[in-house]
């Protein structure tokens, strides 16, 4: 019996095919032909799987998943996979991190659900702290420096992270998770409670037609975890309903997904970290207290009056998000061999980041006229704000940067078997985002705290009638990508090969209803369109509001191989030519410049890679590694300034990057599973960088800023009796914080354990106690930093500091 409870349902998560963690439905059918070759050995070890596939593919399965934290974000999972590198914000997965694959950064990443994309419509950003609950998950796919042909994403460059929730069972059942932590770290951090409920409910088969679903809701709440101020308040719902058509594994699924946070941005002190002489960070300052509870200035009528500093700290800037999707996954056979999958889709996104700023009750002068809005920097309103009855004051408003985003998608496959041995795909994939972004103002009470975390719901006024904002555009992407696939298997399937190509056609219709002021895309708002006219004639430099369309396409071949030399032996090689468009804060700096100058059309990111490698997979072990090179041309290179919230973009042109990825994971005995990984990663940008009409940064021969050296770890599982202990271990190495070269990040150690106590002997076959310590040693540590072309600053990140996390899990 616990061999089944431990050991059996482990296997039983790794055993799953190779299929399961693909992207598409179209993929996952795709690659369940019988001629892809899997060996004798297709399940996983040690809680991780290594597909047989000619691209270098590492997967996470549920098993593993679920010994971490729970409620963590799955890119803190799969920091065990070799070539990636994650750093939390926090200890339980609520305020994001860095993540990085092969020294790409998350915004050159595709993260898909089941298919739909994740990232950000408008610059690619991963949101790491909104994703699906790891309960709800079946597994988690990490797709090294390449993507598939249907890929619904235009910047991939990087690689892919492919996450696939589970199927409903055929009985019905729940799960219950209860969790309480706390961080435990040296410092004095006082008390800092976390808190979660999870539960989840399986329906079991519902009609004669095989109608099964589940449904779940999470809550989780926690102190901020490094000063006196704020914290985290969590909540999300999901869902699936599963529809089986026939016998032939057609079926209807329809997924739903919601998430919303209410969180500052405490882990990122931009002015309370010490650096250290090495560049580490005192266990003391990771811990502090703001000047809190604070009252604001109080308004003096005929007196100029300024604002104090209450409510201006950057630990109180709330990050709220509410984000949710609904997605359906379809298989359909025509006829033989034929078959059709379709997967529409719909998100919405509703968030905002930022803090107050201030607030003039006048207006702003220029060639003689008065307007209002945001100009030069400032935020003019013409209004009594503080309602101290004059127009003499400068009064604390609050200016998130607002995004709202509408986006809709489709991926339809149509493959055909021509015979057991050779298969071909056509596919076609759609997307296509409303991306609104604004920056209204909104009101910050007496005690320094904002009447609504979303101003747009509410904005300020100019005495024009008019909202304030200090940005104001609206884009569309839209996405159109055709695609087709051979897989062939020769020699009694010994070769397998495969032939795709992909070509997408993606267009950014963008609409600045602003005046762009610099090639950064800093902007003036004002407010009274009647103005526009004299504005501009006073500011002949500025480029007026605009729309622009700009069209980028390029084929993209992605071609490989795999042959087993022996049973337990095969070698793989593939290449993948990928493609990043420009985000939306670099197209819109190019809107300061004419349509007829090149600078008005930013090139878009190519990367050409190549992986070669061997595995062994037996029954016992499983092993991989990769040698890899990718040459990345056009790269785009920004350093980012708090103070203002806007960026300088450049093309460092050139990089090439290569190194090794590799992992060993073994069962000797029942009880014990043990995986090891690392990797090994270099990089050389090729050319100086010309950042003015006379100056060059120096960057020629020097490494990428902000990819670790080499990422190396380690997990060890066992099991005695009703009790299992694993125990990982993961070193990062050191970064360099600039593409120049002149500041060093130190590496740093991290490891956790987790403890789970079955309570199979009392008749709870399904429920256990879990214990888990992160940061078992409490390592201090700069998590991650913002680096840039030349940045020098020490804006980073503090690491996760030592936290447990205690959860009783009751399944039935």
């Amino acid at each position: 019996m616990r061999y089944h409870l431990l050991v059996g349902a482990a296997v039983a998560a790794l055993s799953l095919p190779t299929a399961a963690f693909a992207q598409s439905t179209g993929s996952v059918d795709f690659d369940e032909g019988e001629i892809v070759i899997t060996g004798s050995a297709d399940s996983g070890v040690g809680g991780v799987n290594i597909p047989d596939s000619p691209k270098a593919k590492v997967e996470i399965d549920r098993e593993l998943m679920l010994r971490q934290t729970p409620g963590q974000t799955v890119n803190d999972i799969i920091n065990l996979v070799p070539g990636v590198s994650f750093t939390n914000n926090d200890p339980f997965g609520s305020l994001g991190g860095n993540f990085t694959i092969r020294g790409f950064s998350s915004d050159r990443i595709s993260q898909t659900v089941d298919g739909i994309p994740l990232n950000d419509s408008g610059n690619y950003a991963l949101y790491t702290n909104q994703q699906q609950d790891p309960e709800t998950l079946e597994s988690v796919n990490v797709n090294l420096g390449s993507t598939d042909v249907d890929s619904p994403t235009a910047s991939a460059v990087g690689g892919t992270v492919n996450i696939r929730t589970r199927t409903p069972r055929d009985d019905l059942g729940v799960l219950a998770v209860a969790s309480y932590g706390n961080i435990i770290a040296r410092g004095n951090p006082g008390d800092r409670p976390f808190h979660r409920g999870f539960v989840m409910i399986d329906t079991g088969t519902l009609t004669s037609f095989g109608t099964k679903a589940w449904f779940s809701a999470s809550k989780a709440t926690n102190e901020s975890v490094y000063s006196n101020y704020g914290g985290v308040d969590k909540q999300q719902y999901n869902g699936k309903i599963y529809q089986p058509i026939g016998s032939n594994g057609d079926f209807i699924a329809v997924s739903g997904h919601y998430n919303q946070n209410r969180n500052n941005f405490n882990g990122s002190p931009y002015s309370n970290v010490t650096i250290n002489n090495n560049g580490g960070i005192a266990p003391e300052d990771r811990f502090y207290e703001i000047a809190y509870p604070c009252t604001t200035d109080t308004p003096q009528a005929g007196v100029a009056d300024a604002p104090n500093g209450c409510g201006n700290e950057f630990e109180r800037r709330f990050n709220p998000s509410n984000t949710g999707n609904i997605r359906i996954n379809s298989r359909f056979t025509l006829s033989d061999g034929l078959v059709l999958t379709v997967d529409p889709s719909f998100q919405y996104v509703k968030a905002n980041g930022g803090g107050l700023t201030t607030g003039r009750e006048g207006g702003r002068t220029v060639g003689g006229r008065t307007y209002y809005g945001y100009s030069g920097n400032g935020y003019y309103f013409g209004r009594d704000l503080n309602g101290d009855g004059d127009l003499l004051d400068q009064v604390r408003v609050s200016s998130p940067s607002q995004t709202q985003t509408r986006r809709y998608g489709v991926i339809a496959n149509l493959s055909y078997e021509l015979d057991e041995n050779n298969r071909v795909r056509l596919s076609y994939t759609f997307d296509r985002a409303r991306h609104r972004q604004t920056g209204q103002s909104g009101v910050v009470l007496s005690n320094g705290e904002v009447d609504d975390v979303f101003p747009v719901n509410n904005p300020l006024l100019t005495a024009d009638g008019v909202e304030l904002n200090d940005r104001d555009r609206l884009s569309y992407a839209t996405l159109h990508r055709i695609a087709g696939e051979y897989r062939g298997s020769f020699f009694d399937d010994a070769l397998s090969i495969q032939l795709a190509g992909a070509m997408p056609f993606f267009t950014r219709d963008l609409n600045q209803y602003c005046f762009t002021t610099s090639s950064g895309g800093n902007v003036d708002c004002i407010t009274n369109t009647a103005n526009y006219a004299a504005y501009a004639a006073a500011n002949p430099t500025f480029a007026a509001p605009t729309s622009r369309k700009l069209d980028y396409n390029k084929f993209l071949p992605n071609l490989g191989f795999t042959y087993r030399i022996a049973e337990p032996v095969s070698v793989f090689a593939s290449y993948a030519k990928n493609l990043s468009v420009p985000g939306t804060d670099v197209l819109y700096g190019a809107l300061f410049f004419d349509e007829s100058d090149p600078q008005s059309k930013p090139a878009a990111e190519t990367s050409d890679s190549f992986d070669a490698g061997v595995r062994y997979q037996s029954g016992i072990i499983q092993a991989q590694l990769t040698g890899w090179f990718t040459k990345y041309s056009d790269r785009l290179a920004s350093a980012y300034d708090p103070d203002c919230d806007c960026s300088v973009t450049r093309n460092l042109g050139e990089v090439e990057k290569w190194g090794f990825d590799g992992s060993i994971s073994a069962r000797p005995i029942p009880e014990l599973l043990v995986y090891v990984f690392g990797s090994v990663l270099n990089s050389e940008i090729k050319d100086n960088v010309q950042t003015s009409a006379t100056g060059f940064a120096q960057t020629a021969g020097k490494r990428e800023g902000g990819a670790p050296k080499h990422t190396f770890g380690a997990r060890v599982q066992g099991s005695l009796g009703d009790l299992d202990i694993g125990f990982q271990v993961k070193r990062t190495g050191s970064r360099f914080l600039n593409d120049i070269n002149t500041v060093t990040l130190p590496g740093y150690t991290v490891a956790d354990i987790d403890i789970r106590y079955s309570l199979a002997g009392a008749g709870l076959e399904r429920s256990y106690f879990q214990l888990n310590i992160t940061n078992l040693f409490d390592e201090s540590y700069i998590g991650s930093a913002s680096s840039g072309l030349t940045t020098t600053s020490t804006f980073v990140n503090i690491g996760s500091p030592r936290a447990v996390v205690g959860s009783l899990v009751i399944g039935f």
